[in-house]
Parts: structure tokens; sequence; C-alpha cells
């Protein structure tokens, strides 16, 4: 008996449920993480502007330590995902488990190289000397927290790879309220200063890696799959992460070049950049959470040896990554006004800040196409062409931002150069979409 196929409206109405129960999760649990770093501004600040500049040096070193590292996350997911649409639990939690031992493997090196170098990379950021003691403080007790920071990842694509982005999001918001408590604990009840907020930095991450790991074990146990560290598994990850590293680095390098240049446009210019980049970080939250579920749910198609269903599936999150981009931009233009004297009452901030504004709020949806591709590429486990696309954004990038400051125009020149980045970006993304290059179907890519 042949079986109807489902109407296309059931169809969509089905994968845009698919698409939410995924990506709404996610966006909480990827909110929730800077979370962290704003409690102990918020908490340290009061100590004084030299432990407060100490906890900027330290935590933007860790931020992007970790940052770096993302492909624990990204890497898991997408194989993970692949073994669950094969069908077999058993060997995506192995998978799963791989990741972790990596993740703790690149926490010990990490720490190895960090301690006995702290102050030098504190006073290569260029730390006041009343603020480099404070900087270092903090950095080498929260260095030690950065095993279980990447167990996190990893084990955050894990869950992923299974289709839960729920439980991050609980331990997401468990770690921010008990990093909250625990700093404010440590740093006035016990005295302990900056010192005090490191350690509870590192409980709350420890804490949640627990979580993480008790979930993850217990799924392995159900399933029979061995918790033994397996040279060639963590071998494995590393390989599929290279790539993903290779890409993040590129577009860290972007983001550096932006602040250098935005720098040597002038204080006025500089602070509005900050302003503008803060708003396009929490923007880009939004859309990676479709990027997120895109993650998962094309890898388990792909998995499940299910073209079609993979293409349909893209297709469907490409218009709502359109769709999400056109709202933000809409709510970019209407909140301008108020959004910037939450940051400053400078009248030439303002200035400055307002056309560039406008450029981001109309480039919207080209971020939601972006951001969607990303991450169905990253899905299909196509690493390697997601690293040389980046590679290929940065090398048109650097000139044409470099020559802002030579040519004029300001911060709007240079958000036109950062507008042009997101449009190369969705230039290459869409070519290898369309191709179907990208279409690698099975347990393994």
């Amino acid at each position: 008996m042949t079986q109807t196929p489902a109407p296309p409206g059931a169809t969509r109405r089905r994968q845009d449920r698919e698409i939410i129960s995924l990506a709404v999760p996610a966006f909480g649990a990827l909110v929730a993480e800077p979370l962290f770093v704003m409690a102990d501004s918020a908490i340290v600040g009061h100590l004084g502007t030299a432990q407060l500049a100490g906890l900027g040096v330290a935590s933007a070193l860790l931020t992007t330590t970790v940052s770096v590292f993302v492909f624990l996350a990204y890497a898991t997911t997408a194989a993970v995902a692949r073994r669950v649409g094969a069908g077999d639990l058993r060997a995506a939690i192995r998978q799963g488990m791989d990741g972790v031992w990596l993740a703790l493997l690149i926490g010990a090196v990490a720490i190895a190289v960090v301690l006995p170098t702290a102050p030098g990379i504190v006073d290569l950021f260029g730390a006041s000397q009343t603020a480099a003691p404070y900087a270092t403080t903090y950095l080498r007790i929260s260095m030690l927290g950065v095993p279980a920071m990447l167990v996190v990842l990893a084990s955050t694509g894990v869950l992923r790879g299974l289709q839960d982005t729920r439980t991050p999001l609980y331990v997401a918001v468990a770690g921010f309220v008990a990093n909250a408590a625990l700093n404010a604990g440590l740093v006035y009840g016990a005295g302990l200063g900056i010192a005090g907020s490191a350690w509870g930095t590192v409980i709350a991450q420890c804490g949640m890696a627990g979580a993480y790991l008790y979930v993850v074990v217990r799924g392995a146990r159900r399933h029979g799959a061995s918790l033994r560290p397996d040279a060639a598994g963590i071998r494995a990850s590393a390989q599929a992460g290279v790539p993903l590293l290779v890409r993040t680095l590129s577009l860290r390098a972007i983001l550096m070049i932006a602040t250098a240049v935005a720098a040597r446009l002038g204080d006025a210019d500089i602070a509005a950049h900050q302003i503008i980049l803060s708003l396009w970080s929490l923007l880009a939250f939004a859309l990676d959470a479709i990027a997120i579920a895109g993650q998962a749910i094309i890898g388990r198609y792909l998995g499940a040896g299910d073209a079609q269903g993979a293409r349909e599936a893209c297709r469907r999150m490409v218009q709502w990554g359109i769709s999400a981009g056109v709202a933000l931009g809409l709510l970019v233009l209407v909140a301008r006004p108020l959004f910037l004297p939450v940051f400053t009452s400078d009248p030439t901030v303002h200035r400055t800040a307002l056309p560039a504004l406008v450029l981001v709020a109309v480039s919207q949806p080209v971020s939601g196409i972006v951001f969607v591709l990303d991450g169905v590429l990253m899905g299909a486990g196509d690493g390697p062409y997601l690293a040389w696309a980046m590679l290929l954004t940065l090398a048109v990038f650097a000139p044409v931002a470099l020559l802002v400051p030579v040519l004029g125009g300001g911060l709007t020149a240079l958000w036109a150069a950062m507008t042009l980045m997101m449009t190369v970006r969705m230039l290459t993304l869409w070519l290898r979409s369309r191709s179907g290059r990208w279409i690698v179907t099975g347990a393994t890519r």
C-alpha cells in the first residue's frame, strides 16, 4: 500500500514545531552565558576601578580562550546527531564522550600554559600597573575552571546532538544563579575580593560540568556506551574540530581588526563601535539559536539517509532566518533612539552611532541567512568548506576595513565593511548550499 505524502502545509508546521522546540531553549542558554561576566562585573565593580579593570582584562582573555574552542560544541553536535539519525544511540553517546575527553585534555594543556605565564599575558594585553595584579589573580584562579568550561561546551554538543536543548538551558540558568550567589558571598561575605569572584566562577562552572556529566554518563550506562578514553575517537574529534577552529580564529580576527580600526578613528568612534558591537552580538545570539537547531536537525536527517528531508529542512530554516532577520532589523530601527542613551549620554557618540546602527538593522536579513546556513553546514560536518570560506571572507574584509581611516567615512564606513563581510559570507554559504555537495548521508561523513 502506497503511503500518501504529507501535504506541504503539514510538513512546514512539523518543521516549525521542531525548529521552535530546539531554538527557543538554545537561545535562553546562549543568553545566560554572557550573564556570568555581567554578574562578575557588577559585583567586582563595587570593589574599585582597578579591580574592575583587572577583571575586564582577565575575563576578555578567558572569553576568547573558551570561544576559540567552541568547536567542541559544534563538531560534537554534528557527529552525535548523525549517529542519532542512524538509530545508534550507543555510538552517538560514545562519540560524545570522545569530545568530552578532548575537552579535558585541552583544558589541562591550557592550565599548564597559562598559570606560569599569566603575568606576561596580562602585560601583553596592556593592563595598567594598578590593574595588572588583580587581572593576574583572577586569570590564574579562573584558569582552574577552564577544563570544566570546555566540558560544558562538549557536553552541550552531546545533548544538542541528541535533540535536547532544554537541559542546557536549565543548567545554564542554575549556573548563573549559583555564580551570582557564590560571587557575592565570597567577595563580600568572606572578604576575598576579586579572588572570591574568580573562585565563585570556578565553582559554578565545575557544578555545571558535573551536572552535564551526570546526564551524559547516565545515558552512556543506559545504552551500554563505554566511558573510557579512546585515542582514535579523541583524535577523530580533534581532526573534525580543526577546520572549525580555523573558521573561529578567522572570525575573531575580523572582529579584532574592526575594533582596532575603530580605535584609530577617535574616542567617539570606538565608544560607538563598542555599543554597536554589543548589540550586534546580542542579535547574533537570537539568530545563532536557529543555527543550533539547524546543526541538530540536519545532522539527524543526514544520519538517517534522508537527503530530501535535509534539503527541505534547510530551505525552511533559511526562511526562518530571513524572517527573524527582518523582525530584528525593524526592532533595531524602531528602538535605536532608546537604545543609545542606555550606554551613554554623549551626543557625539549618538551622532556617530546612528548611521552605523541603520546599517546593522538593514543587514539583519543577511545575517539571518548567514547564521542558518552556517549551522546547516556545521550539522552536515562540512567544516573544511566553512574554514576556506571564512578565510576568503577575512581576505576580502581586512584590506577594505584597513582603508577606512585612509579614505574616510568614519564608523559608518567601517560598518559598511562589516556588512560587506556578512554579504561575502552569505554568498559563499549560499553557493555551497545550492551545490548540494554538503549532503553526505550516513552515520559518519
